[in-house]
């Protein structure tokens, strides 16, 4: 028996036809290990894949002849045991191919995939070895030598700025230093750190039920204001003391840096910071920190779920009801899906913290599936803000501004005398959002995505905020002829513009996508906002919550129902929670705090509960909702969208595949319907409900590599229990 050593190998591409290892040999001494990628030929192409295992085969059992592995690219495994078996557990839960979840958790240097950036390297320089003595001409090399001894290797760069470029080359050339590359390293800065806060006795109180609780996973329903980082940080501290490693997530950039800065400020440079905004090597030197055991604390977004933590005595999950913990592409996975998966893994305890948790965390926790601690006391006996609901309708009965109401203008006004902060809320960015033909009433739309184009003033184009098509603003009407066009709506910038014609002394900053697209500008805006450099914050839902300004006395928040005109099942509780958690910004410091919430339907349950803070009779009604219809948390849900340049083609095929999902007496099935066209592309959609997702999974699964098989050139994007149906 000839026995040659095989490697099975995952392809890099992301497609679930290929959802399969490919045997590969190797030869004997190559290092090679589960986890680690190499370089290999697929197709006539090298591209990159990922060991899965090793195994031996009789060169004589096989009719054809396997191709060698052509280069190996890691010293040692990416993926320890436990990401491995998530990274499964992740493609069968998501139905993704496997290379997907784990190129979901790799940073992109060292993502399995041809086109990635090579890590940044660095030359550095040591010493070696000197001449017995230097003559008179030789000080500045003397010099040279002498410091690099004293102090170890250093960057090359460096060494010839002090020196100069010539006596350093000298030493180079007759081998009395050695130069070398080394991957570019995250840069200690020595941080000061403060002592923690004494706890209130609210805290206190939910602090030790969090330590006693049995469950792993406990929700911790806090109130706006009540203190719930502390009580985070705290728990860290408890768990790093243990010499266990603690994970907090928070949804969204914007809240990183306030959650950063306080982290630091306990753990000083014992914190790695993981995040989009962060450019590809730093993300990569953020992971290795944590891979090599330099750091405590993960602080970040939703990636950093999957940071290389190997003895995790902690995780939080801030704000865990936002819509940000979802991953909106291939694999279409949630944030609190895998945390509870690490949890499980490491038996260690999952907080999920929110003032409004998400119904499916809190019908749990009534079940007791999860735990349950409450504090709805704000710290130090602070007030929840007063709620001012102003009825639009009838302000434009009065003649008044539909954007900034005669009852929040007043507010402003007396806000600004006060020399106090001011908060507004609006979720919509650009100008004017869209522009409508004055003849015929056609709204100009994106060629490409049949949705509306909005309009950006400082551009003076139409933007589709969908696929970002630019077109420049039309000088007459497809439909009619007509030279004449309305612009209705209004977006941030618009109300910026306003904001300054009524209160021309104040000083306005905006923050929505347009303007805070750059490198750090999440945590420049809102340190300057911090230093009292504005008097007004206006922007868009990243301003809602998680920020704490102890000078915001009043926060308006404008077309506060807008999100209930959705069609979607979540948009009532989606209006909830940004009302409560943008109201929360309102009052933190000495003063009370007020909100005014414009809105067109202020009787909707939703504004009136908001509006009184409380969220125990907005989940009960809620709830009967959801529960009529046969939506989550009573039910799970799959989306199946199919897309493609004319989908027509294909309707019998997507009729043929619904119909075999209807035969399923465990599962109920809606569609095939069409839906908006994108990127230029139809779209239909089929949604299945039902009670078991194992059972689901395995029947989607099922149909879809038959209908992939059969029809590879129509687009399907499957995902498990989507955050929206529109």
């Amino acid at each position: 028996m000839n026995l040659m050593k095989v490697a099975q190998v995952y392809i890099e591409h992301p497609v679930m036809a290929i959802d399969q290892t490919y045997s590969y040999t190797y030869p004997e001494g190559m290092r090679l290990s589960r986890g680690v990628r190499v370089k290999v030929s697929f197709n006539r192409r090298e591209v990159i894949g990922f060991v899965d295992c090793l195994t031996e085969i009789d060169e004589n059992s096989l009719s054809y002849q396997l191709l060698p592995i052509l280069e190996v690219l890691d010293e040692s495994p990416l993926l320890n045991d436990e990401m491995y078996a998530l990274a499964e557990w992740m493609a069968y839960r998501t139905i993704s191919p496997r290379i997907a979840c784990f190129q979901a958790m790799l940073p992109s240097k060292i993502r399995p995939k041809s086109n990635r950036k090579p890590v940044k390297m660095l030359q550095y320089v040591a010493y070696q070895s000197e001449p017995e003595e230097f003559n008179g001409r030789q000080r500045q090399q003397k010099e040279a030598l002498l410091y690099l001894k004293e102090h170890g290797e250093m960057l090359r760069s460096e060494w010839r700025d002090l020196f100069g470029i010539s006596p350093t080359r000298s030493l180079e050339e007759k081998n009395y230093v050695s130069v070398f590359e080394k991957e570019a390293q995250y840069l200690k800065e020595e941080k000061n750190t403060v002592p923690f806060f004494t706890l209130t006795p609210a805290q206190k109180r939910a602090f030790d039920e969090l330590n006693a609780s049995e469950k792993e996973v406990i929700l911790l329903h806090g109130a706006t204001g009540s203190g719930k980082t502390e009580i985070y940080l705290q728990m860290a501290d408890q768990i790093i003391k243990e010499g266990k490693q603690a994970l907090i997530l928070v949804p969204e950039i914007g809240l990183t840096p306030q959650m950063v800065k306080r982290v630091e400020e306990r753990f000083g440079d014992n914190v790695a910071i993981y995040h989009s905004k962060l450019n590809d090597q730093e993300r990569y030197e953020q992971f290795m920190r944590v891979k090599n055991h330099e750091v405590s604390v993960v602080v970040g977004t939703r990636s950093a779920v999957f940071m290389p933590l190997d003895n995790i005595g902690l995780i939080v999950m801030d704000e865990e009801h936002d819509h940000s913990y979802k991953q909106m592409n291939k694999p279409f996975y949630h944030c609190r899906d895998i945390a509870i998966k690490r949890g499980e893994y490491h038996h260690c305890k999952v907080i999920l913290g929110s003032a409004t948790p998400s119904l499916e965390s809190y019908a749990r926790a009534k079940k007791g599936v999860y735990g349950l601690v409450t504090l709805l006391e704000r710290v130090n006996h602070q007030p929840l803000p007063k709620v001012v609901v102003v009825d639009v309708n009838q302000q434009l009965r009065r003649k008044d501004s539909y954007i900034i109401t005669k009852p929040l203008r007043d507010a402003i006004e007396d806000r600004l005398k006060k020399n106090e902060q001011i908060i507004i809320l609006l979720n919509r960015r650009g100008y004017n959002p869209i522009m409508r033909c004055a003849d015929c009433n056609t709204v100009v739309t994106c060629p490409d995505c049949d949705l509306a184009m909005n309009y950006h003033k400082d551009l003076n184009q139409l933007v589709c905020h969908t696929c970002g098509k630019i077109m420049d603003v039309p000088v007459t009407c497809e439909k009619c002829g007509s030279h004449y066009f309305v612009r209705s709506g209004y977006g941030t910038q618009k109300l910026e513009e306003e904001l300054q014609r009524l209160f021309p002394s104040a000083r306005i900053m905006r923050m929505d996508t347009d303007t805070v697209g750059k490198k750090k500008a999440h945590e420049e805006y809102f340190t300057r906002f911090g230093n009292h450099e504005a008097d007004i914050l206006l922007g868009t839902q990243m301003i809602a919550k998680g920020l704490d300004y102890p000078l915001v006395t009043l926060v308006g928040i404008l077309n506060s129902d807008a999100l209930l005109a959705r069609s979607d099942f979540r948009s009532v509780e989606t209006t909830f929670d940004l009302i409560v958690q943008a109201s929360g910004r309102s009052g933190r410091g000495k003063d009370a705090g007020e909100v005014y919430v414009q809105a067109f339907d202020p009787s909707h349950y939703a504004i009136r509960y908001a509006s009184k803070h409380d969220y125990l009779h907005f989940f009960a009604e809620e709830m009967n909702y959801r529960h009529v219809a046969k939506y989550p948390p009573y039910t799970y849900l799959i989306s199946m969208v199919f897309s493609h340049n004319d989908l027509e083609r294909y309707t019998s095929a997507i009729m043929d595949l619904s119909y075999q999902l209807k035969s399923d007496e465990k599962l109920k099935v809606l569609g095939p319907s069409d839906l908006l066209r994108t990127f230029n592309k139809q779209r239909k959609r089929i949604i299945i409900k039902g009670t078991d997702l194992d059972h689901m999974i395995d029947a989607v699964r099922s149909v879809y590599d038959t209908f992939m098989r059969s029809t590879p050139e129509v687009g399907v994007v499957v995902d498990v229990n989507p955050l929206s149906l529109e």
